[in-house]
């Protein structure tokens, strides 16, 4: 029976697989995953706030990264435990609808903010004595804007384009969120404007902030290697190893899953690739940005010392 977007009231979401045992395996893997999640985030943006050595331009980025990140893997991680563990896998239309916008907002105004983060990097490193002028509070307060309503305005233009597609045949979802690749596969047809705004989409959040990273990393190389002193570059070098690590797997997933036609999707695949940055990554950003931070270190001694 054909259906259009207008007759679907629910998907179904078959999640990663359909086997019991494993599903229950899944469930406490996700269970754990999130609490680390919402600790390590919480714990990042409560120390930035709270010690005045981290008011810096390069921490209110990192705060604001955290935000997302705990943000972004609470859309997720609620439905993948309960898909796991429920025979009810069903999400309706508006309840796909929203985890989608919200989903595709938060993941481009990540993609934005890390763009920031690079320009940050850039002018640490470029212009140290020039620092403080070059990133003013207002600057940095109107880039972390630029980044949320820059990614919740393309949210809103991809969302309204995906769900007037005309659905036939299956509702079911071979996947564990309402993404686009498995939404364009139950879709009758595809037209050329969609394709255009994805092409578009996919070139003003995700190729334009790529290149502005790649023109700040170079720069950034640059200057390192005019610096004299193996022990200088290394230092300059170590205040940006942590954003390029975070650049490096996020733009990485990304770029694999949505810079490909939609005739070479692999649902299998993509699921895992998937589930790194949407799950995963939000775990292992504080890590990455606190394991080799000595201010952030220091600022968790005095946060637990006080506490």
């Amino acid at each position: 029976m054909q259906r259009s977007n207008h007759t679907v009231t629910e998907f179904i979401l078959l999640g990663f697989t359909t086997d019991p045992g494993m599903q229950l395996g899944l469930f406490v893997v996700f269970l754990g995953v999130y609490p680390l999640t919402v600790v390590g985030n919480s714990t990042l943006i409560i120390l930035i706030c709270n010690d005045s050595r981290l008011h810096t331009p390069m921490y209110f980025f990192i705060g604001n990264l955290s935000f997302l990140d705990l943000w972004y893997s609470s859309v997720y991680t609620a439905k993948i435990l309960v898909t796991c563990i429920s025979e009810d896998k069903s999400i309706s239309f508006a309840g796909c609808l929203c985890q989608f916008f919200f989903s595709a907002g938060l993941a481009y105004s990540e993609c934005y903010l890390l763009a920031a983060m690079a320009y940050d990097r850039y002018v640490a490193i470029s212009k140290p004595l020039l620092y403080a002028q070059a990133m003013p509070e207002r600057l940095c307060i109107c880039l972390v804007l630029y980044s949320y309503t820059g990614g919740f305005v393309k949210a809103i233009i991809l969302t309204s384009n995906t769900f007037t597609l005309d659905f036939c045949g299956d509702n079911v979802i071979d996947d564990f969120f309402c993404d686009v690749p498995p939404l364009v596969k139950l879709a009758c047809r595809v037209r050329e404007s969609y394709q255009a705004v994805l092409h578009f989409l996919l070139a003003s959040n995700v190729i334009s902030p790529t290149v502005l990273i790649l023109a700040s990393y170079f720069s950034i190389i640059a200057t390192i290697l005019r610096i004299r002193s193996t022990q200088g570059r290394l230092k300059a070098f170590s205040t940006c190893s942590s954003h390029l690590i975070s650049v490096t797997l996020y733009y990485g997933s990304i770029l694999y899953i949505y810079s490909r036609p939609s005739s070479s999707y692999s649902l299998e695949r993509d699921k895992i690739v998937s589930t790194f940055y949407t799950v995963l990554f939000p775990m292992l950003n504080p890590m990455i940005y606190s394991l080799r931070n000595k201010d952030v270190k220091e600022a968790l001694k005095k946060f637990f010392k006080s506490a």
